[in-house]
């Protein structure tokens, strides 16, 4: 197992394991809003999602690490200043089918008991 990784895994995950712990990457709400501002807005700086999100830089910082390492955000130094943009356009595509569910759906997951709210 790789010390350096930010996440551990079993020696052997399965492919539900790792499925399981992709999507959770996108079962946080700040990660999504900062997932949703970078596809209507393009390439931001981690300055301009601080302001746009209210969150703090290093809260901001963690989320992106966390996005930039499961594939979902890439980084682009210019300069001094670290821009983040969509790694693949198929996140915008995984984004939005999630939204077209849940408008099937929006009543039964606000009311479910069963999915922890963070």
């Amino acid at each position: 197992m790789n010390q350096l990784a930010p996440f551990r895994l079993p020696e052997a995950p399965g492919r539900a394991d790792l499925v399981a712990k992709y999507f959770r990457a996108l079962g946080d709400t700040s990660r999504l809003r900062i997932l949703g501002l970078l596809l209507e807005e393009g390439e931001l700086a981690v300055g301009a999602l601080v302001s746009r999100t209210g969150l703090t830089q290093p809260n901001v910082s963690n989320h992106l690490a966390c996005l930039r390492w499961c594939g979902f955000v890439e980084a682009r130094r210019e300069h001094r200043v670290v821009r983040y943009r969509i790694a693949d356009p198929r996140v915008e595509q995984l984004v939005e089918l999630g939204y077209a569910l849940l408008a099937d759906n929006a009543e039964h997951v606000a009311a479910c008991c069963r999915i922890e709210e963070r």
